[in-house]
């Protein structure tokens, strides 16, 4: 597993603004939108930009170092993820709540298809949403 400056490293040059997005990222323990993120740094008293944000979450996807899924309204939410195994989420519509799934017959599903398509490198997007049990009607 890598340490949070180790992610920094993997999406450019070590800067102060980086490690605070990614900090922050880390500290809030689930899926968070930018603009939330960027509230709550601001509120903090951290001087970061909208746009570092955005660049920062956007370049840790990239590395894969944060999962995202979108929410019903399209925004993107983004969450730490402290290795590069790919993940999967049941994610709740609600309250946002979210559990990992394990997920084994989409990545064969997945496999599959790319060795009978004959295709290489091929990557996937996989979003469960629903009600969790806390948020559905009884």
């Amino acid at each position: 597993m890598t340490t949070p400056a180790d992610d920094v490293s993997l999406i450019g040059r070590r800067t102060a603004q980086r490690a605070t997005v990614l900090a922050a990222l880390i500290q809030a323990g689930g899926f968070v939108g930018a603009r939330t993120l960027y509230t709550s740094l601001r509120t903090d008293g951290a001087h970061i930009g909208l746009s570092t944000v955005y660049r920062t979450l956007g370049a840790l996807a990239e590395a894969g170092r944060a999962d995202v899924v979108r929410d019903r309204g399209g925004e993107r939410l983004y969450r730490h993820r402290p290795s590069a195994e790919h993940r999967h989420y049941l994610l709740c519509r609600t309250c946002g709540m979210s559990m990992e799934i394990d997920s084994a017959a989409v990545e064969t599903w997945a496999e599959h298809i790319a060795r009978s398509s004959g295709f290489a490198e091929v990557e996937h997007t996989v979003e469960l949403t629903g009600l969790c049990p806390d948020c559905r009607p009884h």
